[in-house]
């Protein structure tokens, strides 16, 4: 199995909307705003109106659940689900949490990426595992998705 690159996403977000502790977590939802992504086989906006439904956990970490829609370069809308963990030290994760700028390899934030399509440009993406590896802004979400092939 390799990895082969797919695209760089910058996601912009909306300040994450408290919903208060449940029997699973700690749940908030961050709205997604829009933004852009371009690779060498995958380029276009990502459509305002998504958003991650997230978990978080007594040990700092979260757990992330999104759904955006995307409008690729010539013009084919595609569904993004991701899930995917986020976890580091407390002193970092508290750094995130108040909307400071930290370095990605101070943490851990991964992503497994589905797509889907009806558009028979990308029944191949449809079709297709992707991973990526991921870093939080104060106001956005980046990052690197590959295909597993």
């Amino acid at each position: 199995m390799k990895l082969r690159p797919l695209a760089t996403f910058e996601v912009a977000v909306a300040a994450p909307r408290d919903l208060g502790a449940s029997p699973l977590g700690h749940r908030r939802v961050v709205d997604i705003l829009g933004g852009s992504f371009t690779g060498p086989r995958l380029s276009g906006e990502i459509l305002p109106g998504g958003a991650d439904w997230q978990l978080l956990h007594p040990d700092g970490s979260a757990t992330v659940d999104t759904r955006s829609t995307l409008r690729t370069h010539d013009g084919a809308q595609l569904l993004l689900t991701t899930t995917g963990i986020r976890h580091g030290p407390p002193a970092v994760l508290q750094r995130l949490a108040a909307g400071e700028q930290v370095d990605p390899a101070d943490y851990y934030f991964r992503l497994f990426c589905r797509f889907e399509s009806g558009d028979p440009r990308y029944t191949w993406l449809t079709h297709t595992l992707c991973t990526a590896t991921a870093a939080r802004t104060p106001t956005a979400v980046r990052y690197q998705a590959y295909t597993l092939t």
